[in-house]
């Protein structure tokens, strides 16, 4: 009897899959070694981050279903093997952060530590993720988005202690929303973590980030 072999579509999906483990992963580390919260702190957050990747997974599967609706209803098994577009991201991001806006409404989660625990997995992550697909993979098209993340993340490392963490969060997040978007203009296509960049997002993004911004330093 001839054994199922697996397809290239599948092993690629599998190895962008590792890819991103292996990055997100390292952000942890980073984070673990140069946050300079107590380590009870540190982990907590790493716990709430892991629990979150795995929501975000959770929604983007929700998505895609959602989203194919008439391919799940006529074969269900067949939904597992469609490939998650950037809809299905877009989605998955607005699910998790309402989830997240409920929980800090409920007071379930201190949302600035947990930002900033974010933010350091984040950048750490992309970099690692970026990197790997333009040595490794040779795609081009990674060098804008690493060019940004590795100067972000120097940003990060230098401003971070200096001004109030909040701060620092709404300005690496109108920086990185400005930078995606100026890639968009400027290359065939930007993806984060393999995930296409649509300007109107990243737009949306920064003009959030902005209000924010501007709301914070009003003290409205």
């Amino acid at each position: 009897m001839e054994e199922p072999k697996i397809s290239t579509a599948s092993i690629a999906k599998l190895f962008s899959i590792g890819i991103i483990i292996l990055s997100i992963a390292i952000g942890f580390v980073f984070y673990y070694m140069m946050s300079d919260r107590d380590k009870q702190q540190k982990k907590q957050q790493i716990e709430e981050l892991t629990s979150q990747f795995v929501n975000l997974l959770i929604f983007i599967w929700l998505a895609k279903i959602l989203l194919h609706a008439s391919i799940f209803i006529e074969d269900p098994i067949a939904i597992l093997a469609y490939p998650s577009d950037s809809s299905s991201f877009y989605l998955a991001i607005v699910a998790t952060v309402l989830l997240l806006v409920i929980k800090f409404k409920r007071k379930q989660m201190d949302m600035l530590v947990f930002l900033d625990a974010f933010v350091h997995v984040f950048l750490v992550a992309s970099f690692v993720y970026d990197f790997i697909q333009l040595i490794w993979n040779d795609n081009t098209y990674a060098l804008g988005p690493l060019m940004l993340v590795a100067g972000l993340l120097l940003l990060f490392v230098f401003i971070r202690g200096r001004f109030p963490t909040a701060t620092v969060i709404l300005m690496i997040g109108v920086l990185w929303s400005f930078g995606l978007m100026v890639l968009a203009w400027t290359q065939a296509f930007v993806t984060v973590f393999g995930y296409m960049m649509e300007p109107w997002f990243t737009g949306i993004v920064l003009f959030v980030s902005i209000t924010i911004f501007i709301y914070r330093k009003k003290g409205l």
